[in-house]
């Protein structure tokens, strides 16, 4: 399966950023036995999301019926290789693709516009050669080998799950965009660039327990484009409280145990009553999973209304 042939519903899954669809170029690395061999992406992709925190992906395609351990875990292995020993022929090769590209061009310039950054070379000493690529597996059934053999790697990995169900000549594709819950309801006077807080929903028992009690909070799925970036984490007390009220300032994230879910731990001292934020007039803003915000508007905020639209 290559990801071109999900053309009609990628910018969808991707969000309308920069995808650059490459012959499945290669990149030269090496097996656990020291013999040469190739790894084939499936694309790249350049997320421009966050304008002063750019980052390159590389994407798979897989089936969820592949072996986990000798074909996807070890793909993604190649790509953590070549990404530190092929860097100059990474970026030769996105280069050529956006120069055949006037749409890439012009996306690329509008983000220039807002960045730090003024042009393609810059932008590609960046995400290859400061930044580690990270890598996107868009798969038909994430599992939970999945996600153990995800947390044994080094390699930044997110995964996006597709599935298409076909009848007659109509097809109707399932999914979560990538970084949905990053961009959802954001205001449009917010800049994903001043996300700094998780606003995470949290019940009676759990709620009193380990956020209260034990300063932390786990189990909680968080984008990895975000984990440098949450300075705040916020309770969200479900019904019958439905608001939020409590705020910490966040000491570290770790992951939890063997899953694609992270622990935060609060800085001592911190957790502290905020004016409760309640629900709004708007309907359907009450997180049902982790949302992100920033902690100057919700220090602001009266309702939900205020935070995400």
């Amino acid at each position: 399966m290559e990801l071109y042939i999900l053309a009609d519903f990628h910018r969808a899954v991707l969000g309308d950023l920069v995808k650059v669809k490459t012959t499945r170029s290669k990149v030269n690395t090496f097996s656990n036995v020291g013999r040469a061999r190739n790894s084939y992406p499936d694309g790249y992709f350049l997320d421009l999301t966050f304008h002063n925190a750019p980052c390159l992906y590389l994407v798979e395609v897989e089936l969820h019926n592949h072996d986990v351990y000798g074909h996807i875990g070890e793909q993604i292995l190649r790509f953590g290789i070549s990404s530190e020993t092929d860097k100059y022929k990474m970026k030769k090769t996105l280069l050529s693709e956006i120069e055949k590209d006037g749409k890439k061009q012009q996306k690329l310039q509008e983000f220039f516009e807002k960045s730090r950054y003024s042009n393609m070379n810059e932008l590609m000493d960046k995400v290859i050669y400061e930044n580690k690529p990270a890598a996107i597996i868009v798969i038909d059934e994430a599992t939970d080998e999945l996600f153990h053999v995800m947390a044994q790697l080094t390699m930044s990995t997110e995964v996006i799950e597709v599935q298409t169900y076909v009848s007659g000549n109509k097809k109707l594709h399932r999914f979560s965009p990538f970084k949905g819950e990053i961009m959802t309801d954001l205001p449009s006077d917010i800049d994903a660039d001043e996300l700094d807080t998780i606003v995470a929903p949290a019940r009676e028992d759990g709620f009193r327990e380990e956020f209260m009690k034990n300063n932390c909070w786990f189990a909680i799925r968080i984008s990895g484009a975000m984990l440098d970036k949450i300075k705040y984490i916020a309770a969200y007390q479900v019904a019958p409280v439905s608001a939020i009220t409590y705020l910490a300032e966040v000491e570290k994230i770790e992951k939890y145990k063997d899953t694609n879910k992270y622990i935060v731990h609060f800085r001592e001292g911190t957790l502290r009553r905020i004016n409760k934020i309640s629900l709004g007039k708007k309907k359907g803003l009450a997180p049902q999973a982790p949302r992100y915000s920033s902690y100057k508007t919700i220090m602001k905020a009266d309702t939900l209304d205020d935070l995400w639209e």
